[in-house]
């Protein structure tokens, strides 16, 4: 006796199944709405979308654009604790860093319109992700833009970090906090001196009400980190000689994810790394492989709760060994729960 597994299904079986596949997977109609319109009970109906399921008949796939890879984003959120992982594809072509910012940034853009709610105080760092991020922006809800950090270059600030701000805040409608003032300073008490101006220190006010803040990352070489770039060459080796292997917002990290150096953020225009870890939703946007260790080092440092990366970074991150803390299951959930 051969089981109905086996038996080939007649034309009228076919029509019926196809006819209640349609009505529940693409029309919404719930299996009693269905039982009804046919007049067989929902049980009926349940094993009619079973059987077409098994023979074929209806083919269901989870599809995202092709340049997101689902996958490994789950994978890198469950394993660091994150709240939210989106993982881009590499350059198929890839340079000697692989990472394609303005991608990543594009990508980032409509994480943060998703992120971002009424009222928010949305955090912007300097960084060419974060920069072009801003630039791909094309909708936010009302909230109000501060910079995180001073500038790279004070000949490049309409470019960079202040242009960022202000744009977002064009594109959200709302009031830009914007920080005219180098990143890095020869001493703490010119750094502090800066602080106190009336500008900077409106903007510093704001720090504590960040809501939503976005951030990049930058490993220990020359044109990977910002800061890295802006010190002279005994300063790199001293920090160097510390372990230094990654920065972000001006603050190191060793590959344990361990801040140290701090003295150097004593000469920074920066947000505090303790009011950061406050910020209940911390997007990290970096990629590439020369970038893969840095990222780890501060996915462990607890900062981060969501990140924005490509496939070269996450199949680094995937196999290393210690992932670390779970800064997303530390932090009250932005809308509250």
């Amino acid at each position: 006796m051969s089981s109905g597994r086996t038996t080939r299904m007649g034309p009228a079986e076919l029509m019926q199944a196809a006819a209640m596949a349609r009505r529940f997977y693409l029309e919404g109609k719930s299996k009693i709405q269905i039982a009804d319109e046919f007049g067989v009970s929902r049980f009926k109906v349940a094993r009619v979308l079973e059987t077409a399921l098994e023979r074929d008949l209806v083919r269901i796939e989870i599809r995202v654009p092709a340049e997101l890879d689902a996958d490994r984003s789950d994978a890198l959120r469950a394993r660091y604790g994150l709240r939210h992982v989106v993982v881009v594809e590499s350059p198929s072509e890839a340079a000697d860093d692989g990472a394609d910012p303005e991608n990543l940034g594009e990508v980032a853009a409509g994480l943060l319109g998703e992120l971002v709610t009424e009222g928010d105080v949305l955090g912007l760092a300097w960084g060419r992700s974060t920069t072009h991020m801003a630039a791909a922006l094309r909708q936010l809800p009302p909230c109000t833009v501060v910079q995180l950090t001073g500038v790279y270059d004070a000949g490049t600030a309409d470019r960079g970090s202040v242009e960022a701000v202000r744009r977002a805040a064009e594109v959200a409608g709302g009031e830009a906090h914007p920080v005219y003032a180098p990143m890095l300073l020869p001493d703490p008490a010119t750094a502090a001196a800066l602080r106190s101006q009336t500008g900077i220190a409106r903007a510093f006010e704001y720090f504590d009400k960040v809501t939503v803040a976005a951030v990049s990352i930058g490993s220990w070489e020359p044109g990977i980190s910002t800061v890295h770039d802006m010190l002279s060459d005994s300063e790199r080796e001293h920090y160097s000689s510390l372990g230094v292997a990654a920065e972000m917002s001006a603050h190191l990290f060793d590959k344990s994810g361990r801040r140290i150096g701090r003295d150097l953020g004593e000469r920074c225009i920066t947000v505090e790394a303790e009011r950061l870890r406050r910020v209940p939703e911390v997007i990290a946007i970096a990629g590439g492989q020369r970038k893969a260790e840095a990222i780890g080092a501060v996915l462990r440092s607890g900062l981060v709760t969501s990140i924005v990366t490509d496939t070269a970074a996450a199949d680094y991150l995937l196999t290393e060994a210690e992932p670390g803390p779970k800064p997303a299951l530390e932090r009250a959930d932005p809308d509250g729960s």
